[in-house]
């Protein structure tokens, strides 16, 4: 069997936030710059083979640029939807600059060009199969998520379709930041998480989930409550309704990462603007 190892990489110096998962040699989803060098420290001299992006976003693929730069054999695979903007990220860090403001920098760091040679596109139509991972598009959460089913063990790499959970806590949400909420194709993409029967999970929000099937019912569940929220209430109301729900779940400190990893306030944005796109289709 491979040796699977889920490391922290300590965002802003928090633990149970960002976790890249190793299996042998293989990295997928390293988080951002801004944590590399706890990243390369838990690596302990091991160079990669391989990097599986489940999507483009910095908390799970900023540090892809750095990596490529200090590891030149470094495979890095991608939905082809996102590499565009691994090749230039010019337009979409402008973009994240806007939202983040002066802390972008802090958050996540550099976040460096990569050769379009230095990239294998993946369609994730279920014909592919990369480093004993078989790949399928899982979108909902951004136009360009794919998930990795790892054969030999039968754990499912599932970015941000699964959730975020932090454990102790057993409190599921689903990560909605804008632009690219869809919750029927969510919905679909669960469905689809679930034909390939896996034996648990791994979140980059975080870690190992032992129950497959109540962790994505969860998820389900919340995309069903909050989003019909998002469409009835106003920002404030729904980031304190949140807020309160996640805070009687969960420790005070745990109930900090679950902001950090998913804030109220950008869960909001993304449902919003589902809605709002709804209504004028």
């Amino acid at each position: 069997m491979p040796e699977i190892e889920p490391i922290d990489v300590h965002h802003l110096g928090r633990e149970r936030v960002i976790c890249c998962w190793r299996v042998d040699d293989v990295l997928i989803d390293p988080g951002p710059e801004s944590c590399l060098e706890t990243l390369v420290a838990a690596l302990d001299g091991l160079v990669p083979r391989a990097l599986l992006l489940t999507h483009i976003h910095f908390d799970h693929a900023g540090a892809a640029g750095a990596l490529a730069r200090r590891w030149p054999e470094l495979e890095i695979y991608v939905h082809e939807v996102g590499a565009p903007h691994l090749v230039d990220p010019d337009r979409l860090v402008a973009s994240a600059r806007r939202l983040y403001g002066e802390d972008f920098d802090r958050l996540w760091g550099e976040v460096a060009p990569i050769p379009a040679g230095r990239l294998h596109t993946l369609r994730g139509d279920g014909s592919e199969t990369v480093h004993d991972c078989k790949v399928a598009a899982t979108l909902g959460h951004a136009r360009h998520h794919v998930c990795y089913f790892h054969e030999p063990s039968g754990r499912a790499f599932v970015g941000d379709m699964g959730g975020v959970r932090i454990p102790p806590s057993e409190y599921a949400l689903a990560p909605t930041p804008p632009p690219d909420i869809d919750l029927d194709t969510w919905r679909d993409s669960l469905a689809l998480i679930e034909s390939h029967a896996p034996v648990d999970l791994g979140l980059t929000h975080f870690g190992l989930v032992e129950d497959a099937p109540s962790q994505l019912a969860a998820v389900r569940s919340w995309i069903e409550r909050w989003g019909e929220r998002a469409r009835q209430l106003e920002a404030a109301d729904f980031e304190l309704a949140l807020k309160e729900e996640i805070a009687a779940q969960c420790d005070a400190e745990t109930a900090a990462v679950f902001q950090q990893a998913a804030p109220a306030e950008q869960l909001f944005l993304g449902l919003r603007r589902y809605w709002d796109k709804r209504s004028q289709a």
